[in-house]
């Protein structure tokens, strides 16, 4: 985004697209209104030659060569890449059972995952991951986050969640925390319904908010919840709270780039266009729209502003920190040693 003239700043969304290439009809939008970035789905995933084809493809047509592009590669049943072109990466689950009897090598293995999943993300054009999953999942809430979180203590949550950030960012993508400040004491899935939780306001402190709090420094880029937190805002969800993006900048102390988790998703009510704009306007910096629809997509990007100000300086932070964090890296030897590890 350097050197980027007023009048031809992107737009503050990260937008899905609805195939395995760009249609016209989709080229021609972005040409127009021009969104930040992608992000790529499994409906956009045949081989490696093609996802690299449309992240290219993404990037010709609106002009940026840097412009991000994201997935959701957490592992486990979250993952975008799979056989038989990509290895299957192990959920966090199984890195939070090693740590139970063996801290350090439970986070030399998480470390040692994410940089396997950072090169085969980066051999795509792919350079901003939605991982690590933060969130401290509690009896009786709902199984939307389950297997996904690195631990069910911030202590554990937080030093695994280290691990994969920076080894995601030793391959040069971005690490994205979510989801900001905890989804773990939900009891309803968001993409479906808006969970509402009762937690105090010392509670969120003590225990959900610490993990995102370790990491406020680490990584450049947080997701949003689409959840009520009673004690934060008993009206809104955080995701369209200016009390909660207070809470998440002043008391987390995150400064790098939020992004709403999905705009699509059920949590949310109103128009695609309302609720992107209400995002922006309670202190999110990105708004995510995934499904790739013509007409929410337009809807969206219309409505949300050109990226200035603070929230581009923190797109262009992060983006040098991952360019500055990349390491050297034997491939083989990497995998020889997380499978010593998980046995």
């Amino acid at each position: 985004m350097n050197g980027v003239a007023t009048g031809q700043a992107p737009r503050a969304a990260i937008v899905g697209v609805s195939g395995h290439e760009l249609t016209a009809e989709e080229e021609r939008l972005f040409r127009r209104l021009r969104p930040l970035g992608l992000i790529v789905f499994a409906r956009n995933i045949d081989t490696p030659a093609q996802v690299f084809d449309l992240t290219a493809a993404f990037r010709r047509a609106i002009g940026r060569e840097d412009a991000p592009v994201l997935i959701d590669q957490e592992g486990g049943r979250v993952a975008r890449l799979k056989a038989p072109h990509w290895r299957h990466p192990p959920a966090a689950s199984v890195f939070s059972r090693l740590a139970a009897t063996d801290p350090a090598a439970a986070r030399r293995a998480a470390f040692l995952n994410a940089r396997l999943m950072a090169d085969d993300l980066a051999d795509l054009g792919i350079d901003v991951d939605c991982a690590p999953v933060l969130d401290l999942p509690v009896p009786g809430a709902h199984d939307v986050i389950g297997d996904r979180a690195h631990g069910d203590t911030p202590r554990m949550a937080a030093s695994l969640g280290r691990a994969v950030a920076r080894g995601l960012l030793a391959g040069g993508v971005l690490p994205v925390m979510k989801h900001i400040p905890g989804h773990g004491r939900a009891t309803a899935d968001s993409h479906h319904a808006l969970p509402v939780v009762e937690a105090s306001l010392a509670e969120l402190r003590a225990r959900d908010a610490r993990p995102f709090a370790a990491l406020a420094e680490t990584c450049p880029w947080a997701m949003t919840a689409h959840i009520v937190y009673r004690a934060l805002d008993p009206d809104r969800p955080a995701t369209l709270s200016p009390k909660v993006v207070r809470f998440i900048r002043r008391e987390i102390g995150f400064g790098g780039v939020l992004v709403t988790d999905d705009l699509a998703m059920k949590a949310l009510a109103g128009e695609p266009g309302r609720r992107a704009k209400e995002a922006i306007e309670a202190g999110c910096d990105l708004v995510l729209e995934c499904p790739g629809e013509l007409a929410r997509t337009e809807a969206v990007l219309k409505a949300v502003p050109e990226l200035s100000g603070t929230a581009a300086r923190r797109v262009r932070a992060g983006a040098k920190l991952g360019a500055a964090s990349r390491t050297r890296f034997e491939r083989a030897r990497a995998e020889a040693a997380l499978a010593a590890l998980l046995g």
